[in-house]
């Protein structure tokens, strides 16, 4: 069983899961896909960026220059796919374990007179 994911490599492999993207380009995707809830700094991203392709679940596109400024795309690679679905299962069963504790949550009992909550 994997270790589980920090939430920043999580977001940032998600934002590359449909195509390759630049560092600002990640940083965008994971504010939109996160809703503005996880907002990445790029310290943090191309710190994380050079862990991720250490591990080699993500490697570099390609480089270009635009307006004067080198870009390099990162994409996910085959083992960076594996990992994040991986990490879908695991939250997914943690989601469904919390669900079900609390569905199956025994009910307060009311003392005469008491509305329910």
């Amino acid at each position: 069983m994997a270790k589980p994911m920090r939430e920043p490599t999580f977001w940032i492999l998600t934002a590359l899961a449909q195509q390759p993207r630049h560092g600002y380009g990640i940083i965008q995707e994971v504010s939109g896909l996160s809703e503005g809830q996880v907002t990445l700094q790029a310290g943090t991203l191309y710190a994380a960026l050079d862990r991720l392709a250490a591990e080699g679940v993500i490697e570099v596109d390609r480089d270009e220059k635009v307006d004067g400024r080198d870009r390099r795309y990162y994409r996910l690679t085959d083992g960076g796919v594996l990992a994040l679905n991986e990490e879908i299962g695991r939250l997914a069963r943690n989601a469904r374990t919390a669900g079900h504790q609390l569905a199956t949550r025994p009910q307060p009992r009311l003392h005469p007179g008491q509305a329910p909550a």
